[in-house]
């Protein structure tokens, strides 16, 4: 049996990891996955920084190359370069947008400003407390609770880009949805998941009818998983 063309460096607890799986998946493009945590030495040995994810691209047209591919925005582009459907772009009038790029705008607010508002923020925090057993529930929302504020607030601006009903861009699955997913199951996963409005828990509950999601689900925070 020829073995998939690509690998993808990462664990499946890592947000942005999932959603380049996610849109392996959804696009039916076979890979295998090397499970590993940022700043590990199999993370150094894949991306020059020791982030996730990395893909590698084993073979382009036949010709063996290896070339290990960085950032997820950029692997999603390639990804799309390479199986163009089912898309995951939008086009004018999907949702609120009146422009393409205003998809990739969404990726980048939810990678540059939704990762370090849930999950530096507010998950991290809540889980290492937690697993430790020595503060009680009250004490952990007094710690978090300057961090859960700014999510709050930053939940509510997130809202008012997505449509009202359906996915992020209404009846068009896109790459912003799923590159807000992977953040938004792993605060549901926590008792600061109360912040998600009905929107958004609406919306993840369409998400979770997919099977790429379900798919994608072990080895989550979602199921209870922690990083290898």
């Amino acid at each position: 049996m020829t073995p998939p063309l690509y690998t993808i460096i990462g664990t499946p607890f890592s947000t942005f990891t999932r959603s380049i799986t996610l849109g392996l998946t959804y696009k039916g493009i076979p890979f295998t996955q090397v499970r590993c945590v940022p700043h590990s030495d199999t993370a150094y040995d894949n991306h020059p920084f020791g982030f996730l994810p990395t893909l590698i691209i084993h073979e382009i047209d036949g010709k063996t190359v290896n070339l290990k591919l960085h950032e997820s925005a950029a692997i999603a582009r390639y990804i799309d370069k390479i199986a163009p459907e089912p898309s995951l772009h939008i086009s004018p009038g999907d949702g609120k947008a009146i422009i393409e790029e205003q998809m990739w705008e969404f990726v980048s607010l939810a990678g540059a400003h939704g990762f370090p508002a849930v999950e530096k923020g507010v998950v991290k925090p809540r889980v290492a407390a937690t697993d430790a057993g020595q503060l009680t529930d009250s004490a952990i929302r007094e710690q978090i609770k300057p961090a859960v504020e700014h999510l709050r607030r930053l939940l509510g601006k997130i809202e008012e880009l997505m449509a009202e009903e359906g996915y992020v861009f209404g009846s068009k699955l896109s790459w912003a949805d799923f590159f807000l997913f992977p953040l938004l199951a792993d605060l549901k996963a926590i008792p600061e998941g109360e912040l998600l409005s009905p929107r958004m828990l609406n919306w993840m509950e369409e998400m979770n009818k997919l099977e790429a999601v379900k798919a994608t689900t072990p080895g989550t925070l979602s199921v209870g998983a922690r990083p290898p």
